[in-house]
């Protein structure tokens, strides 16, 4: 998936700053993603500029803990506390959380579904001193899918079907399914190839 492999070299950028670069505001403001940084107890102490634009919120440094998002709930719906979301899961264990999703409400009601890649930081000692996370919004990536799904059960049903004006009208509305999700597959490879 195109949208991981940014992410993940974004992730090598971020950490590399994290670990032992005076300017880390400065490397992590210019990288196109949301990303952030909390110390050991999950408390965030740096944020970049494209968090703001992903939260639809200015996070409160020294404040808002395991996350930057105003509320998040699961991929199913469910409301996630920030406590047990996947940055509060990778600092408790002191290990990276990979493929997972989850949804960000901004206080305007915008709903965000994405990526979180949060990935513990350790000092030389091995000693735990925060960690970074970078949201990768997949909103469209889940649109797709949906608009493909739908295309699939419009097909189905009319294959089922003697009626050929209902047949003609469940393919045309298949094709339209397919050719919306190739445009939104289109416009993301295009958004990731300006901003790698």
């Amino acid at each position: 998936m195109l949208a991981s492999a940014f992410a993940e070299e974004l992730l090598r950028t971020a950490a590399a700053a994290v670990g032992g670069r005076n300017d880390l505001a400065v490397a992590l403001d210019a990288l196109p993603a949301p990303i952030y940084v909390t110390d050991r107890d999950g408390v965030v102490i740096y944020f970049n500029e494209a968090c703001v634009g992903f939260a639809g919120r200015t996070p409160a440094v020294g404040k808002d803990r395991w996350c930057v998002s105003w509320k998040l709930y699961t991929s199913g719906g469910d409301p996630l506390p920030h406590e047990a979301c996947p940055m509060a899961e990778a600092i408790r264990s002191g290990q990276p959380v990979r493929g997972v999703t989850a949804v960000a409400e901004r206080p305007d009601g915008v709903r965000v579904t994405f990526m979180p890649l949060p990935t513990p930081v350790f000092d030389a000692d091995g000693a735990l001193v925060g960690a970074v996370n970078i949201l990768i919004d997949v909103t469209e990536y889940r649109q797709v899918a949906e608009l493909r799904d739908q295309a699939h059960r419009c097909r189905r049903l009319a294959r089922g079907l003697a009626d050929k004006v209902t047949i003609r009208t469940l393919s045309q509305m298949a094709d339209e399914y397919e050719a919306k999700a190739r445009d939104i597959e289109a416009c993301s490879r295009e958004h990731f190839r300006l901003v790698a």
